[in-house]
Protein backbone atom coordinates (compact mmCIF):
# COMPACT_ATOMS: atom_id res chain seq x y z
CA UNK A 1 0.00 0.00 0.00
CA UNK A 2 2.64 2.55 1.16
CA UNK A 3 4.12 1.77 -2.64
CA UNK A 4 1.32 2.92 -4.32
CA UNK A 5 0.87 5.71 -1.98
CA UNK A 6 4.50 7.32 -3.28
CA UNK A 7 3.96 6.08 -6.67
CA UNK A 8 0.17 8.39 -6.95
CA UNK A 9 2.58 11.11 -4.72
CA UNK A 10 5.78 11.06 -7.55
CA UNK A 11 3.03 10.58 -10.49
CA UNK A 12 1.49 13.68 -8.47
CA UNK A 13 4.49 15.73 -8.53
CA UNK A 14 5.75 14.89 -12.04
CA UNK A 15 2.58 15.99 -13.30
CA UNK A 16 2.37 19.01 -11.64
CA UNK A 17 5.90 20.45 -12.25
CA UNK A 18 5.27 20.35 -16.04
CA UNK A 19 4.75 23.56 -17.84
CA UNK A 20 3.30 23.57 -21.29
CA UNK A 21 5.09 26.47 -23.68
CA UNK A 22 2.93 27.09 -26.37
CA UNK A 23 4.72 29.22 -29.10
CA UNK A 24 2.21 30.23 -31.57
CA UNK A 25 0.02 32.33 -29.76
CA UNK A 26 -3.15 30.76 -32.20
CA UNK A 27 -3.15 28.18 -30.69
CA UNK A 28 -4.96 29.03 -27.08
CA UNK A 29 -7.34 31.35 -29.07
CA UNK A 30 -10.44 29.99 -30.79
CA UNK A 31 -10.42 30.79 -34.76
CA UNK A 32 -11.20 29.24 -38.09
CA UNK A 33 -9.38 27.38 -40.55
CA UNK A 34 -10.16 28.22 -43.89
CA UNK A 35 -8.14 25.87 -46.53
CA UNK A 36 -8.76 26.69 -49.86
CA UNK A 37 -8.26 23.16 -51.96
CA UNK A 38 -6.13 22.39 -55.08
CA UNK A 39 -7.46 23.72 -58.21
CA UNK A 40 -9.98 25.89 -56.21
CA UNK A 41 -10.56 29.49 -56.09
CA UNK A 42 -12.80 29.65 -52.55
CA UNK A 43 -12.66 28.23 -49.13
CA UNK A 44 -16.57 27.82 -49.46
CA UNK A 45 -17.40 29.17 -46.47
CA UNK A 46 -21.64 29.86 -45.18
CA UNK A 47 -22.40 33.22 -45.96
CA UNK A 48 -22.31 35.63 -43.55
CA UNK A 49 -24.33 38.42 -43.23
CA UNK A 50 -22.46 41.77 -42.63
CA UNK A 51 -24.24 45.14 -41.24
CA UNK A 52 -21.31 47.13 -39.74
CA UNK A 53 -19.00 49.79 -40.95
CA UNK A 54 -16.33 48.21 -39.62
CA UNK A 55 -14.85 44.59 -39.52
CA UNK A 56 -11.77 43.52 -37.53
CA UNK A 57 -9.71 40.21 -37.23
CA UNK A 58 -6.55 38.51 -37.25
CA UNK A 59 -5.03 36.03 -39.68
CA UNK A 60 -2.27 33.50 -39.41
CA UNK A 61 -0.18 32.47 -43.01
CA UNK A 62 1.34 29.17 -42.89
CA UNK A 63 3.70 28.03 -45.28
CA UNK A 64 0.88 26.92 -47.32
CA UNK A 65 0.88 30.20 -48.61
CA UNK A 66 4.32 29.98 -50.31
CA UNK A 67 3.39 29.58 -53.97
CA UNK A 68 4.40 29.09 -57.95
CA UNK A 69 1.93 30.28 -60.56
CA UNK A 70 2.08 28.30 -63.74
CA UNK A 71 2.05 31.34 -65.69
CA UNK A 72 4.28 33.80 -64.46
CA UNK A 73 2.96 36.86 -65.39
CA UNK A 74 0.09 35.36 -62.62
CA UNK A 75 2.48 35.82 -59.99
CA UNK A 76 1.48 39.41 -59.46
CA UNK A 77 -2.33 39.00 -59.08
CA UNK A 78 -4.10 39.64 -55.85
CA UNK A 79 -5.45 37.39 -53.74
CA UNK A 80 -8.34 38.07 -51.44
CA UNK A 81 -8.19 37.56 -47.52
CA UNK A 82 -11.06 38.76 -45.80
CA UNK A 83 -13.51 41.69 -46.40
CA UNK A 84 -17.27 42.41 -47.08
CA UNK A 85 -19.52 43.39 -49.64
CA UNK A 86 -20.99 47.14 -49.07
CA UNK A 87 -23.48 49.83 -50.31
CA UNK A 88 -26.00 46.50 -50.55
CA UNK A 89 -24.30 45.96 -53.71
CA UNK A 90 -22.32 42.91 -55.26
CA UNK A 91 -18.71 42.32 -54.33
CA UNK A 92 -17.56 43.27 -57.80
CA UNK A 93 -19.90 46.34 -58.01
CA UNK A 94 -18.76 47.88 -54.26
CA UNK A 95 -16.29 45.74 -51.56
CA UNK A 96 -13.24 46.36 -49.56
CA UNK A 97 -11.66 43.57 -48.85
CA UNK A 98 -7.38 42.80 -47.86
CA UNK A 99 -5.47 41.46 -50.45
CA UNK A 100 -2.27 38.96 -50.85
CA UNK A 101 0.30 37.75 -52.97
CA UNK A 102 3.13 35.85 -52.21
CA UNK A 103 5.67 37.86 -54.52
CA UNK A 104 9.64 38.75 -53.94
CA UNK A 105 9.87 35.82 -51.64
CA UNK A 106 7.81 37.79 -49.31
CA UNK A 107 3.75 37.57 -48.24
CA UNK A 108 3.03 41.56 -49.37
CA UNK A 109 -0.74 42.31 -48.07
CA UNK A 110 -2.85 44.70 -50.13
CA UNK A 111 -6.03 47.41 -49.95
CA UNK A 112 -8.38 45.72 -52.70
CA UNK A 113 -11.83 47.72 -53.35
CA UNK A 114 -14.34 47.48 -55.77
CA UNK A 115 -16.48 51.56 -55.90
CA UNK A 116 -18.57 51.40 -58.50
CA UNK A 117 -17.66 48.63 -60.45
CA UNK A 118 -14.32 50.12 -60.51
CA UNK A 119 -11.12 47.88 -58.80
CA UNK A 120 -7.97 49.49 -57.28
CA UNK A 121 -5.60 48.32 -55.33
CA UNK A 122 -2.60 49.67 -53.25
CA UNK A 123 0.38 48.15 -51.34
CA UNK A 124 0.24 48.14 -47.46
CA UNK A 125 2.92 46.01 -46.31
CA UNK A 126 4.61 42.67 -45.90
CA UNK A 127 4.13 40.28 -42.83
CA UNK A 128 5.60 37.02 -41.92
CA UNK A 129 4.44 33.58 -42.02
CA UNK A 130 3.59 31.86 -38.83
CA UNK A 131 2.76 35.10 -37.36
CA UNK A 132 -0.31 36.59 -35.96
CA UNK A 133 -1.36 40.10 -37.68
CA UNK A 134 -4.24 42.15 -37.14
CA UNK A 135 -6.83 43.65 -39.32
CA UNK A 136 -8.89 46.24 -39.56
CA UNK A 137 -10.88 47.79 -42.55
CA UNK A 138 -13.45 51.16 -41.72
CA UNK A 139 -15.92 52.38 -44.28
CA UNK A 140 -16.45 55.88 -43.33
CA UNK A 141 -18.10 58.23 -45.73
CA UNK A 142 -16.69 58.40 -48.99
CA UNK A 143 -13.41 56.33 -47.48
CA UNK A 144 -11.65 52.99 -46.61
CA UNK A 145 -9.30 53.02 -44.21
CA UNK A 146 -7.20 49.70 -44.39
CA UNK A 147 -4.98 48.95 -40.92
CA UNK A 148 -2.40 46.32 -40.43
CA UNK A 149 -0.95 46.14 -36.91
CA UNK A 150 -2.14 49.08 -35.94
CA UNK A 151 0.51 51.18 -37.76
CA UNK A 152 0.21 50.26 -41.73
CA UNK A 153 -2.57 52.42 -42.98
CA UNK A 154 -4.07 52.95 -46.67
CA UNK A 155 -6.89 55.00 -47.35
CA UNK A 156 -9.02 54.14 -50.58
CA UNK A 157 -11.69 55.70 -52.28
CA UNK A 158 -15.40 54.30 -51.62
CA UNK A 159 -18.57 53.58 -53.62
CA UNK A 160 -21.00 56.70 -53.24
CA UNK A 161 -24.09 56.91 -52.28
CA UNK A 162 -23.71 54.03 -49.66
CA UNK A 163 -26.26 53.93 -47.21
CA UNK A 164 -27.39 51.69 -44.08
CA UNK A 165 -27.84 48.21 -45.96
CA UNK A 166 -27.57 44.38 -45.79
CA UNK A 167 -24.00 43.14 -46.62
CA UNK A 168 -21.93 39.84 -46.61
CA UNK A 169 -18.69 39.00 -45.07
CA UNK A 170 -16.14 38.09 -48.00
CA UNK A 171 -13.49 35.39 -47.20
CA UNK A 172 -10.39 33.81 -48.48
CA UNK A 173 -10.34 33.26 -52.17
CA UNK A 174 -7.53 32.40 -54.64
CA UNK A 175 -6.53 34.35 -58.00
CA UNK A 176 -6.76 35.89 -60.38
CA UNK A 177 -6.62 33.39 -63.35
CA UNK A 178 -4.92 30.59 -61.52
CA UNK A 179 -6.68 28.11 -59.40
CA UNK A 180 -4.62 27.40 -55.87
CA UNK A 181 -1.79 25.10 -56.99
CA UNK A 182 -1.59 23.32 -53.38
CA UNK A 183 -4.21 23.39 -50.62
CA UNK A 184 -3.90 26.99 -49.00
CA UNK A 185 -5.19 27.43 -45.41
CA UNK A 186 -5.13 30.65 -43.93
CA UNK A 187 -6.63 31.04 -40.06
CA UNK A 188 -8.61 33.90 -38.78
CA UNK A 189 -10.16 34.93 -35.76
CA UNK A 190 -12.93 37.28 -35.96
Amino acid sequence: MMKIALCGVLCLCFFTACEVQIDNPLEIVSGEYHTIKEGSHSSNPIPEKFEDNELSFTALFDSSAVYSSVDEANQADINKLMGFSDCGAHHHENSARFGWRWFDDELQVFAYCYAGGVRSYEFITSVELNETNEYKITAANDKYFFTVNGKHEVEMERGGNCTESSNYLLFPYFGGDETAPHDITVRIIK
